[in-house]
């Protein structure tokens, strides 16, 4: 195939077996692990887990990832497409609340296909946000339950730390897709998300005003509870961290403390972090367990 579904529309040849452009990732799906996730949103992870699929290759590969093993390096094993169903099935059987796609973009060729049929749990779309709308608009109906970081507002930060000064509005532009397609969040009687976008943002070392631009944006683009926002404070310096003097110390309690009031003044609705989530602990382990 040649490849323009992500933002950065390179025009790569993926082959069943090689990938050239961006992510350099094959046509063929790539995973490094599918289990249940515990440490998601509460109305994701909910009591008996997120079924969460780690796909490899990211069309950001971000300098701070946290996933940099899978992400950057690549790391993955190859599954066809009916065992990816398989794996979702699996999932489902051991009581996952959704399934919970993680890094898809560049896989949403495959994933139209094997999510033509509807699964009886939501569907979770978990992206660094950099999406373009024409490839959103051909998962509408398939996915129920959008989860995009909203990293950056402004583009020097994103080129970067991202290599992607395109990064901020692409990203709002696929916020607002995701909210038409799928409209104001709904949650069941135990409190599982069934419908909505929850926004994710991590607070970067030194970046507090940056957060707060962010914050503000989505404050003025939904009503109060249309959205979730979820204000992340995991920030540990890894993946290529320690290149990028300014960011590569943990975040300080007074920056978190910072951005939730911020949050709170703005009256947003969602999810405020623990510090205690900023261990290095918390990052999976890539195992191939499931695939």
């Amino acid at each position: 195939m040649i490849c323009n579904l992500c933002p950065r529309r390179c025009g790569a040849l993926r082959t069943e077996t090689e990938g050239q452009g961006f992510c350099g990732m094959p046509e063929q799906v790539y995973l490094a692990r599918a289990a249940l996730h515990h440490w998601e949103e509460p109305p994701i992870s909910g009591t008996r887990g997120s079924g969460a699929v780690f796909f490899s290759g990211c069309p950001l590969q971000c300098v701070f990832c946290q996933n940099d093993q899978i992400s950057r390096q690549r790391l993955g094993k190859p599954v066809s497409e009916e065992r990816l169903k398989e794996i979702f099935q699996e999932l489902i059987a051991q009581g996952a609340h959704n399934i919970n796609l993680v890094s898809p973009t560049h896989y949403a060729h495959v994933l139209c296909s094997a999510l033509s049929e509807p699964l009886p749990v939501p569907v979770v779309w978990n992206t660094g946000g950099y999406e373009r709308v024409e490839t959103l608009q051909a998962l509408e109906g398939k996915v129920d339950v959008y989860l995009p970081d909203l990293k950056y507002v402004d583009g020097q930060q994103a080129e970067r730390y991202s290599g992607a000064k395109d990064y901020p509005e692409t990203a709002k532009a696929a916020i607002l897709e995701m909210f038409r397609q799928v409209g104001p969040v709904q949650l069941d009687e135990n409190g599982i998300l069934q419908k909505g976008v929850i926004i994710r943002h991590l607070i970067l070392p030194g970046q507090l005003p940056a957060a707060k631009a962010v914050m503000d944006w989505v404050s003025q683009q939904f009503r109060p509870g249309e959205v979730l926002f979820s204000l992340m404070s995991q920030y540990v310096p890894l993946g290529r961290a320690a290149e990028y003097r300014e960011i590569n110390r943990p975040l300080r309690k007074a920056e978190a403390r910072n951005a939730a009031q911020y949050m709170e003044n703005l009256g947003l609705e969602g999810f405020t972090q623990e510090m205690t989530a900023a261990s290095a602990q918390y990052v999976p382990n890539f195992d191939f367990s499931g695939v």
